[in-house]
């Protein structure tokens, strides 16, 4: 029998999945321009850098205030609120006097993301049935991917066709007002989409704050006493998952480098795992609805654990080339299983009636591991690439034996 919910949703998915594809397209057009921008402007090639990622910062420390907003103004207003101080930023960075107010506008578009994203997933997590929770989350992590994988190719076209440094910075612009326009115009899912009931947890997960949310619901500090033990131990596999995608974007076009591929060569192999990580994106969540969350949580880490412990041995090998290739394929394979799960399990363990705190904890603990792994694993690279290697490796491990011990415990049964 069809879910009514599951068909309404389907047919709301332009709106649903369409300003995250528009925010997350123009955002990876722009990105890559700004350190082109900060250099033009004076800034050394690590004071650029350090301005490009002013973005991860304010992604950081936007995902707490973003729960407020997101719990009393609801998900729209919190998309429209995110969308127009992205808009602030973006006209900062292309109009942007000196690097201060560069940085500044950076931050501030971070900032942005982070309510914005927040705001989606909190839509999916009460919205979305639980039998095809993981499907649908897994779509919102293939539009992340299709926004990094396509922005970058608008930015080169925009340049080649403008001769213009900030002509993917209009394009950002161009994207956010259509994203705002969709969410403002378009039917608000919110209202449309019925809230999801609690589904029965196992007695083993009864400590998972989804099964007892409190009737008056807090803030970010109440959710993370609540939940503080899934928080911590889930999420800190969770924590190692980001960073292990985010060191593979720094650690295989070094190790590209260091074996002697030129330009043409790294970004081969890095859009190889690339391709091979988006085409994955919805098997992630057919595989989680109907096997369970373990079975793409794990295999993702071990695939991840073992291609970076195989590198770590293979630099100086005579095929040390193919060796590269063949790791880079098994890592895109291994995060392309993981898409949409670290939505998927902060959805699980959130409470139904409010979850934005809890989401927001969550997504700050996972994007401090995003955001601290490359720059710990860049400072070991710096001695030694091949233990930079092994290290990341026995980090995925960690990450593996956390998601086979804890998600039994804290998941319910019928979604392991």
């Amino acid at each position: 029998m069809t879910n009514p919910a599951r068909t309404l949703l389907l047919r709301l998915a332009p709106v649903i999945y369409g300003p995250t594809i528009l925010f997350t397209l123009g955002a990876y057009a722009m990105l890559p321009i700004v350190p082109v921008i900060a250099v033009s402007q004076g800034a050394s090639l690590g004071l650029s850098g350090v301005i490009a990622s002013a973005v991860v910062v304010g992604r950081l420390l936007g995902n707490l205030p973003a729960s407020w907003i997101v719990s009393r103004a609801g998900e729209r207003i919190a998309m429209l609120v995110a969308s127009a101080v992205a808009f602030a930023g973006a006209v900062g960075v292309a109009l942007a006097p000196g690097l201060v107010v560069l940085g500044v506008s950076v931050f501030v578009i971070g900032f942005a993301e982070a309510a914005f994203a927040l705001a989606r997933h909190s839509l999916m997590t009460t919205r979305v049935p639980v039998s095809f929770r993981a499907r649908a989350l897994s779509l919102i992590g293939g539009s992340h991917r299709f926004g990094r994988f396509a922005g970058p190719f608008l930015a080169a076209g925009l340049l080649s066709v403008t001769d213009a440094s900030t002509a993917p910075v209009w394009a950002f612009v161009v994207c956010l007002a259509l994203a705002a326009l969709l969410v403002g115009l378009a039917p608000d899912p919110e209202r449309l989409l019925p809230a999801q009931p609690a589904t029965g947890v196992s007695s083993a997960a009864s400590e998972v704050p989804a099964a007892a949310a409190p009737e008056h619901p807090g803030g970010v500090l109440a959710a993370i006493r609540a939940g503080r033990k899934p928080l911590l131990r889930i999420g800190g596999s969770a924590a190692i998952l980001s960073g292990l995608r985010s060191v593979k974007d720094v650690l295989l076009p070094l190790w590209g480098v260091s074996i002697g591929l030129d330009a043409t060569g790294v970004a081969l192999v890095v859009g190889i795992s690339g391709t091979i990580d988006f085409a994955l994106f919805y098997a992630s969540g057919q595989v989680m609805d109907r096997f369970g969350r373990l079975w793409a949580a794990l295999p993702a880490t071990v695939a991840m654990a073992l291609s970076f412990l195989v590198l770590a041995a293979t630099h100086d090998l005579p095929g040390a080339m193919w060796w590269l290739v063949g790791c880079s394929v098994v890592i895109g394979i291994g995060n392309g299983l993981s898409s949409g799960i670290l939505l998927t399990l902060g959805a699980d363990l959130a409470p139904r009636d409010n979850p934005a705190p809890y989401l927001a904890a969550w997504r700050t603990f996972t994007d401090f591991g995003g955001a601290a792994a490359p720059l710990a694993i860049s400072a070991i690279a710096a001695a030694s690439l091949p233990l930079a290697s092994a290290v990341t490796g026995v980090l995925a491990v960690l990450g593996a034996a956390g998601f086979a011990r804890w998600i039994p415990r804290y998941i319910p049964r019928e979604r392991l």
